[in-house]
């Protein structure tokens, strides 16, 4: 069984990136690196860092950093 290391709630920040190709519209996805869901595709994105001075934007831009 699978324990979440964060206590609740979590807020996290997802970025949907969409562009269109000759095959139609496609999404950015990433394939995840850690548990839960290890190997599986995902929407860019991660923890928010309420608690200190980052906004939504530099979170979200971060995310696609990494």
């Amino acid at each position: 069984m699978f324990t979440y290391q964060f206590a609740r709630p979590v807020l996290t920040v997802d970025a949907l990136i969409f562009f269109p190709s000759p095959e139609g519209t496609r999404i950015v996805l990433i394939e995840r690196g850690k548990e839960p869901f290890k190997g599986k595709l995902a929407l860019p994105g991660g923890h928010f860092e309420a608690h200190g001075d980052e906004s939504l934007e530099s979170a979200a831009r971060r995310e696609l950093r990494e």
